[in-house]
C-alpha cells in the first residue's frame, strides 16, 4: 500500500463514507466485510429513515445474501401473492402477475415488500458490529479536496476528516455530486406522492388484500400493499401537479389529494378516506450519466442516478452499487482510482435503463384517454409467463 494510504500512526486511513441511509450502509458494510476502515458520517443526529414501504426484487434479495442480512430480512418482510394493476377509474382488473413458485422458480429469489426503516435499521446494526467501521452523526458533508493520494472531507461542523477515498452516498441533493459534476438541481417531474402508513385493522375488510395493487389512474396512481406480516397497511397517492417543494418530507395537503381523485374509483376513494396524516414529497431524478467519478472521489445510490419511484428500484440499485463498487476496491488494491472507474463501468448503463424505464412507467400509470385504453388492451391478455418475462433484464442480471 502507499504512503499516502496511511496515516503517520502507521494504520490505514478508511474510506470515507457521505451518508448513512441504505446505500451508505451497504456500502460501508460490504468494504469492511472485505477487510477496509470505513469512516460513516451521517448528516442527522442519528442513524434513522424516513419513508414508508418498499419493494423488493429478486435482485434486492441477491444483494441481502451478499450482505449476509438475508436471514435476519426474511424475518421483517412481506410476501405478497400477486402484482395487480387495477383501472383506477372502473375499478376492473387490467392484469396481474402471480408471485408465488412459479416466479421463485424463474427468478431464484422472492419478491417482497418491507418497510423502509426495518430494513435500514437491520443494516445499521449490521454496521455496528463491525469494528472496521467507525459511525458519526451530526456530520453533513459539505465539500472535499482530493490532492490526488488522500481526500480531506470538510462538515457543517467544522470538523475535517481525512481518508483514502470518499462515497457520496448523500442522495438526490447530494453535496458531493454538486462539487464534483456541477450539473445542476434534479429534474423535477411535476408529480408528488402522498405517503402513509395505518394499522391493518383501519383497513375496511373488502380492500385487505396480500397483494401488492396499483390502481392506475388519470393522472394519478394509488399503491397499496401490507407491511410487517400484514400488521401494517401501506399506502402511497401519486398524481401530477406543479406545486414544488424542495426536499421531500413535508406536510402534506388533503385537500388537493381528494381533489386529484375526485374522478377514481369507489375503492380507491374508500382507501384514501381512512386516511389522517399525510407526508408528501415531490418526485425528481436525473438523466443518466457515464461518468459519476474523479480521482478518489465517487457516488453511489441517489446521489448517482436518483430515479423515480415507478421502477421500486432506488433501494437495490444502491445496494448492487455497494457490492460492486466494494468488489472492485478490493480487486484494485492500491489503485483507487482505478476502482471507481471500473465500478462506475460496470454501472452505469443498468441504472442508466432502471432511470429511463421508471420514467416511462410512470407514463403508463398515468394513461389517460385513449392512451389509457389502449394500455388497459395490451396488458389484459398478458400471461405470467409474459409478465415474467418482461422483466428479466432486471431481475437476471444481478
Amino acid at each position: 500500500m502507499k504512503n499516502a494510504d496511511r496515516n503517520p500512526g502507521g494504520d490505514q486511513l478508511p474510506v470515507i463514507i457521505a451518508g448513512g441511509g441504505i446505500g451508505g450502509c451497504a456500502a460501508a458494510l460490504m468494504l469492511a466485510k472485505r477487510g477496509h476502515r470505513v469512516l460513516l458520517l451521517e448528516q442527522a443526529k442519528e442513524f434513522a429513515e424516513i419513508g414508508a414501504g418498499i419493494q423488493l426484487g429478486p435482485n434486492a434479495f441477491r444483494m441481502f445474501d451478499a450482505l449476509g442480512i438475508t436471514e435476519r430480512i426474511d424475518k421483517l418482510v412481506s410476501y405478497p401473492d400477486n402484482l395487480v394493476m387495477m383501472d383506477g377509474l372502473t375499478g376492473a382488473q387490467v392484469t396481474s402477475m402471480p408471485l408465488g413458485q412459479p416466479f421463485v422458480e424463474r427468478f431464484g429469489k422472492p419478491y417482497a415488500v418491507i418497510y423502509r426503516a426495518d430494513l435500514h435499521l437491520v443494516l445499521v446494526d449490521e454496521c455496528r458490529k463491525q469494528p472496521l467501521i467507525t459511525m458519526r452523526t451530526s456530520q453533513k458533508v459539505l465539500g472535499f479536496d482530493d490532492d490526488g493520494t488522500q481526500v480531506s472531507v470538510r462538515t457543517e461542523g467544522g470538523e475535517n476528516h481525512t481518508g483514502r477515498a470518499l462515497i457520496g452516498c448523500d442522495g438526490l441533493w447530494s453535496p458531493v455530486r454538486k462539487q464534483l459534476l456541477d450539473d445542476g438541481k434534479p429534474r423535477v417531474s411535476g408529480h408528488i406522492a402522498y405517503r402513509a402508513v395505518l394499522p391493518m385493522e383501519d383497513v375496511p375488510v373488502e380492500l385487505r388484500r396480500n397483494d401488492m395493487v396499483l390502481w392506475a389512474g388519470p393522472r394519478n396512481h394509488l399503491v397499496q400493499y401490507p407491511l410487517r406480516r400484514g400488521e401494517l397497511f401501506n399506502l402511497v397517492a401519486v398524481f401530477h401537479s406543479d406545486r414544488y417543494v424542495e426536499g421531500w418530507d413535508a406536510s402534506a395537503d388533503p385537500v388537493e389529494l381528494h381533489a386529484r381523485f375526485a374522478s377514481n374509483c369507489p375503492a380507491v376513494k374508500a382507501m384514501l378516506d381512512r386516511i389522517e396524516t399525510w407526508r408528501m414529497w415531490v418526485l425528481c431524478d436525473r438523466d443518466p450519466v457515464d461518468n459519476w467519478s474523479r480521482g478518489r472521489v465517487t457516488l453511489l445510490g441517489d446521489a448517482a442516478h436518483p430515479m423515480l419511484q415507478y421502477m421500486a428500484q432506488g433501494a437495490a440499485m444502491a445496494m448492487e452499487d455497494a457490492v460492486s463498487l466494494a468488489g472492485h476496491i478490493s480487486r484494485a488494491g492500491d489503485n483507487i482510482e482505478a476502482a471507481f472507474v471500473a465500478y462506475q463501468g460496470e454501472r452505469y448503463l443498468r441504472t442508466g435503463r432502471v432511470q429511463l424505464t421508471a420514467r416511462m412507467y410512470g407514463e403508463v400509470y398515468h394513461a389517460h384517454g385513449v392512451a389509457r385504453e389502449l394500455r388497459n388492451q395490451m396488458l389484459m391478455p398478458r400471461t405470467a409467463e409474459q409478465g415474467y418475462e418482461s422483466l428479466a433484464w432486471l431481475y437476471d442480471a444481478a
